[in-house]
């Protein structure tokens, strides 16, 4: 828009979407289902002396039928068909979702609820190709082939909390040209980080690689607080500063892809986000909270680092087993999602879409029936945006290579790799 006045039409987007931001706002899905801090230590005490014992987590009860009702009235106010009023259908029925699994915290229903917004590790990857869980167990098996000792000295030196708050603090002034994130030290986290719009945190007691350095510039910083930033900025549709769980496979699979294109991931790192994976179907399998504990253990992390994953999977639900939160099963499968969706962009000569996935939290769908709305000034382009997403040439390149790489089936080159065969 060339003025600040918004026409008829956005003004009713407008009212509705900003309806839309007042229902969702309590519900915080992610910190709601995560465990407290406090568990960690007796179970581990426990465990070393000799007692397996599944934790036991006390949920507070949530009510949140007022919110559910105004979602559902949002949704029939919205005019289907159209860009605005589908986004506004399809999130209005996500935080619904969210408010029912919030509802029913500590029971079976959580991991119903979570497999609608999230889904399984055995559905297939885009394109039909290998499902989600062949693809972590792809990983892990090539992470555990790789002999460390191929790792630099620099990649194994611990960094404290306290030192990379400093650096990452420093790295994020000088992108944003000022405070916008502040990066704090959280004792009561059981993450090794956490991100929000305007605030990265840290566990106090967790040692950080320079590999997580970066990590957590790309993933948390220039993506997740990035889309939520830029989303504030929309004049129209506000809700786009929110995580709306239907945004997540798309969110997840843009930072781990910002992580991959910049060179700041790992095999240990894709290690980690497959065990993950595999730890959700083994639960969903059956297994209990001490079984996904031991798996985590005989995977090669530590004790701390074993439980924070273990309970990441069951987050919400009974520990008893056959239940799982099922939120990292995104991971793998938004990366590929993104992924192919740059190459599409490249070789449908619609690059420009990729920037605009940053102007908020939203689908790969959605970027793509919004192309009309940022052309008309309903919605605004982002304000900030990654390095490598402004570097058009250096991220064509790139992609173009992948579009040409996958051609090559390394299937059909023999156990000999022989130069002179090309």
């Amino acid at each position: 828009m060339t003025g600040t006045e918004l026409t008829p039409e956005q003004q009713r987007y407008a009212a509705l979407d900003a309806r839309l931001v007042h229902a969702a706002r309590g519900l915080r899905l992610l910190n709601m289902v995560s465990w407290p801090a406090s568990l960690q230590q007796p179970f581990l005490d426990a465990w070393n002396a000799g007692k397996k014992i599944n934790p036991v987590v006390d949920y507070p009860p949530h009510d949140f039928s007022d919110a559910r009702r105004e979602l559902e009235a949002i949704a029939g106010e919205a005019e289907p068909g159209h860009p605005v009023g589908d986004y506004l259908i399809e999130s209005a029925h996500s935080w619904s979702l969210a408010a029912d699994l919030l509802e029913h915290l500590g029971t079976a229903r959580v991991s119903e609820v979570s497999l609608q917004l999230f889904g399984r590790p055995d559905e297939p990857l885009p394109g039909n190709g290998p499902s989600t869980l062949e693809a972590a167990r792809h990983f892990i098996g090539i992470a555990s082939e790789l002999d460390r000792e191929l790792l630099s000295p620099a990649e194994s030196v611990p960094i404290s909390a306290t030192a990379l708050a400093l650096q990452l603090q420093n790295d994020l002034d000088d992108f944003f040209e000022g405070r916008i994130i502040t990066v704090e030290l959280d004792p009561q986290l059981i993450a090794k980080a956490a991100a929000a719009a305007t605030r990265i945190r840290l566990r106090t007691s967790a040692t950080f690689s320079d590999y997580d350095r970066a990590q957590l510039f790309q993933h948390e910083a220039l993506v997740h607080s990035l889309t939520a930033l830029n989303g504030r900025e929309q004049p129209v549709l506000k809700s786009l500063e929110l995580s709306s769980p239907r945004v997540t496979a798309t969110q997840e699979g843009l930072a781990t892809f910002a992580e991959q294109i910049t060179g700041s991931t790992d095999i240990q790192r894709m290690k980690r986000v497959s065990l993950r994976i595999e730890a959700v179907a083994l639960a969903l399998a059956g297994a209990d909270f001490v079984q996904v504990f031991q798996y985590f253990l005989d995977a090669g992390q530590d004790q701390q680092e074993s439980f924070a994953s273990a309970q990441r999977v069951f987050r919400g639900v009974p520990t008893s087993g056959g239940l799982a939160f099922t939120k990292d099963t995104v991971y793998l499968r938004g990366l590929v999602a993104v992924h192919t969706f740059f190459r599409w962009s490249l070789r449908q000569d619609r690059l420009p879409l990729c920037r605009l996935l940053f102007a908020g939290k939203m689908t790969l769908q959605d970027v793509q029936r919004f192309q009309p709305l940022f052309a008309d000034g309903t919605l605004a382009p982002p304000r900030w945006l990654p390095r490598w997403v402004t570097r058009a040439n250096g991220l064509a390149g790139m992609l173009a290579f992948s579009l040409f790489a996958n051609r090559i089936r390394l299937d059909q080159i023999t156990d000999h790799f022989d130069l002179a065969d090309f």
